[in-house]
């Protein structure tokens, strides 16, 4: 593993955030990042979100919360614009979607879809982003099996 940056990368996607903890509650809770590491300036707190021991091609999800838009609702993905996260099992979708239902923050509940989508369901964080949930959808198998790294 190179010690620093090669070549130009995506490394991250940045949602605004009126309730940081709440926001990394929903995302630790709900889906399987966790934080990597939290930062505060005078304008307010921001949070990196990742997979656990995404080393070779880190992905971060930055949530910011700006101290002026404390308190309100930030959404900016919604009604179909969405972050996905492929889950291995069929099951999981299921148990992510009935635990979504209990907490209130269930947006589609589980369907099976045509090719590529496979079977889904999608989650509202606390500003109202959506998360969809899949399985079968194979992004990272296909991009692996394209890119020859699988």
């Amino acid at each position: 593993m190179t010690a620093g940056l090669t070549r130009a990368r995506w490394t991250h996607i940045a949602l605004p955030t009126g309730d940081l903890d709440k926001a990394i509650e929903f995302y630790t809770t709900l889906t399987p990042l966790v934080v990597v590491e939290r930062f505060e300036d005078e304008a307010g707190q921001s949070a990196w979100l990742s997979n656990e021991g995404q080393v070779e091609t880190p992905f971060v999800l930055v949530l910011v919360a700006f101290d002026k838009d404390r308190g309100q609702q930030l959404g900016l993905l919604r009604p179909f614009a969405h972050l996905g996260i492929e889950v291995p099992e069929r099951a999981d979708v299921d148990a992510l979607a009935e635990r979504a239902r209990e907490l209130g923050c269930l947006h589609w509940e589980p369907r099976d879809m045509p090719g590529p989508v496979g079977y889904i369901c999608a989650l509202k964080d606390p500003d109202g982003n959506v998360v969809e949930i899949s399985h079968n959808q194979k992004v990272y198998e296909t991009v692996r099996k394209l890119w020859g790294d699988a």
